[in-house]
């Protein structure tokens, strides 16, 4: 389980969701941008959303769990560019376009969160799912 620590509170998720992220966060802090990075919270944190302002004058550290770096699947990535640029911000979503859900880490610090891994959707029931929707 990697992480993004970033003016203190540190962001838990796989290595494969966070590689993503770091490529659309490095690329906006490279510009000079900054902007918005939120997320849906889980229930026992409150069911609502979570965001940060993140800019390029604030230190931002990414920790992988691997060694190596995950395949990069690029209309993800796209997706998570072209939210970042969008007014509302970079929102985290799982490969599948939905929101990604955030958790508290089971004896982690109040402000430490978990991004679950979204399910195979091979094994899960179709639903209405929360999806992203480019604007």
């Amino acid at each position: 389980m990697g992480s993004i620590t970033y003016d203190g509170v540190a962001i838990h998720m796989d290595d494969r969701t966070l590689t993503h992220l770091e490529i659309v966060i490095v690329n906006k802090l490279r510009k000079g941008e900054s902007f918005l990075m939120s997320w849906r919270d889980a229930p026992d944190v409150g069911d609502g959303r979570s965001a940060i302002w993140l800019h390029p004058y604030m230190l931002v550290y990414f920790k992988f769990e691997g060694s190596r770096v995950p395949q990069i699947n690029e209309s993800w990535l796209a997706e998570l560019v072209q939210s970042a640029d969008s007014s509302r911000g970079l929102i985290v979503t799982s490969e599948q376009g939905h929101l990604a859900l955030i958790d508290r880490v089971p004896g982690g610090r109040p402000n430490t969160t978990l991004v679950e891994p979204a399910p195979d959707p091979a094994t899960v029931a179709p639903t209405a799912p929360d999806t992203f929707r480019p604007e």
